[in-house]
Order: C-alpha cells, then sequence, then structure tokens
C-alpha cells in the first residue's frame, strides 16, 4: 500500500540550528517556511502546535522527499536511540568520505566513522547526530550496487531513503506493516548495530533483530528489534513525538486502511500534500505514520 516516503519530520527548539546545520554542511535549502495551520496540527492530534513555526527543507537534487522541522520546546528525558518510534533517517550520499571530513567541525557530532558494509564494501555508510539529537546515517551505494533498488545520490548530499523503526516486539511491527499496510517484510536476522550498541553500554558484537519492509523501489524501511532497557518515548499531550516523529509516506487509496486514524482525514494545500487527502495512524512501536493519498 506505501508507495514512497515523502517526508521525514522531527521537532526542535531552535529552528534556525537546523537550517544552518542541514543548509550549509549538507545542502538542503528551505522551500516553504511558516505557522503550521489549525487543520495540519488537527490533522496530527497536537493542536497545541498550530500556529509553530515550521520549515519544510528539500535536498540539492530536487527530490520530492523532505525534511520537515516543526518548533517545540525539548522534551525533558528525551534521550536518542533510548525509546522506542522513529529513530534514525539514512539519507543517501555520494562519498560518504568527504562528508565525514566536512561534519567534523559542524554543529553534527559524529558517533559512527564511515565503514563498507560488510556484505558490500562498496557501500559505505557513516553516523552522526544532529542539532536535535536525531540520528542520521550517511550512506554511499554505488550506481547499480544496491540489494533492494534503492538508487544513488544525484547530489552531494541527496534524499532520505531508509527511515529506521525501533521497537519492542519485532513480530508486532512486521505484522502492522505486513498485514495492515500490505507490505512485503523480511524475516528478522541477528545483526550488529554499532550505535545502538554504544548507546547502551552493550558489548560491540551484541546482536539485535533486523528486519526489512521493502518497497516497489528508492526506499525502505529497516524494523529494529530494541533491548529492553528501552521505554515509550515520552509525549506532552497535544504535540508531537520529541526527535524523529513521523514519517509521512505516499499510499494509493487511504480508505483501504483499516487500522484506525488518530485524527479524521483532511486535504491539505500546503506542500507536501498540495491538496491531497492524509490521514495520520499509530504503528506496533507507538510510531506515527501520516499517509497522502497519491494520485
Amino acid at each position: 500500500m506505501l508507495t514512497v516516503i515523502l517526508a521525514v519530520t522531527m521537532t526542535v527548539p531552535d529552528l534556525s540550528a537546523v537550517e544552518r546545520a542541514y543548509g550549509d554542511y549538507l545542502g538542503y535549502r528551505v522551500v516553504e517556511r511558516g505557522q503550521l495551520s489549525a487543520d495540519l496540527a488537527g490533522l496530527w492530534n497536537a493542536p497545541a502546535l498550530a500556529g509553530h513555526d515550521y520549515l519544510l527543507m528539500q535536498p540539492e537534487s530536487g527530490a520530492p522527499v523532505y525534511l520537515r522541522v516543526v518548533r517545540q520546546d525539548a522534551v525533558p528525558g528525551f534521550e536518542a536511540m533510548k525509546t522506542w518510534g522513529w529513530n534514525s533517517n539514512e539519507i543517501l550520499v555520494q562519498d560518504t568520505y568527504a562528508i565525514h571530513e566536512k561534519l567534523k567541525d559542524s554543529p553534527f557530532r559524529i558517533i559512527g566513522e564511515p565503514r563498507g558494509l560488510s556484505m558490500n564494501p562498496e557501500i559505505v555508510a557513516m553516523q552522526a547526530l544532529g542539532p536535535a539529537q536525531e540520528l542520521i546515517y550517511l550512506t554511499r551505494i554505488p550506481e547499480g550496487k544496491s540489494l533492494f533498488n534503492l538508487g544513488s545520490a544525484q547530489s552531494f548530499v541527496d534524499r532520505t531513503f531508509i527511515v529506521v523503526l525501533g521497537g519492542p516486539d519485532m513480530d508486532a511491527m512486521r505484522r502492522f506493516y505486513g498485514e495492515i499496510l500490505g507490505m512485503p517484510t523480511t524475516d528478522p536476522a541477528p545483526s550488529t548495530i554499532s550505535v545502538l550498541s554504544k548507546a547502551y553500554g552493550l558489548p560491540a558484537d551484541t546482536q539485535f533483530q533486523l528486519g526489512i519492509v521493502r518497497f516497489p523501489a528508492n526506499f525502505l524501511i529497516e524494523l529494529d528489534g530494541y533491548p529492553e532497557q528501552a521505554t515509550a518515548r515520552p509525549q506532552r499531550p497535544g504535540e508531537l513525538p520529541p526527535g524523529m516523529s513521523m514519517v509521512s509516506f505516499g499510499i494509493r487509496d487511504l480508505d483501504a486502511v483499516t487500522a484506525e486514524f488518530i485524527a479524521p482525514l483532511r486535504r491539505i494545500e500546503q506542500a507536501p500534500y498540495s491538496g491531497r487527502r492524509a490521514g495520520v495512524i499509530r504503528g506496533a512501536a507507538g510510531e506515527l505514520i501520516e499517509l497522502v493519498e497519491q494520485d
């Protein structure tokens, strides 16, 4: 049922810090700025955010996959990778080693050095935390080297191509995306995830269950089984979850969705909706999933 990733939404206390970081170092440009309408805040069941400033940013390539940044005060107790929900945004780049050098003196904090994947050393990824404690992967995939037809960067730093969901119950996450949203999923397999091991103070060779939700092309969702120390994400009433709050996906038919929407469906005029219907559901790990009907 899901066709594309349209946007990654994150909440931050300082929009200008994110605009500078992603603009100056990753080449993202602001394509829209303003205040959240009551309609959009209502769609998200986040009425307290009506009137809050937001930015919509787009990669240098012009790909219609956006970063949406909403001003919201920091939530005490929130730490990157310590709670269930959306935890990482993976972005295509042309040269991981070059972006690593560029980020050494930047608002991003490098937490994972560039490293080739064990299954394919030509695919090189690094990890960093952004100014809102958001985790980003920056990954080079040479032309024709992706197992899942994910594409390659068309600019120095390009679009989101993977979003990572962490949760306590791998089977529940797989059932949700497989049965409720009709997506093909892989059997989970034990994998080492270095940034998770570091975040929880676990041995480097700790194994986590990892599964994949496949798209027709260009995108996928990674499902990570989080350790038992992880908890539900703290969230104030009427707001969005802190950090990486929500992921927006294209969908062919909203009326085919059997999950309960958190608020009535609405047509939203601004980008990236362009007058199309949208609704938001919660997944098995408590994550917010925004669904935008495609033509």
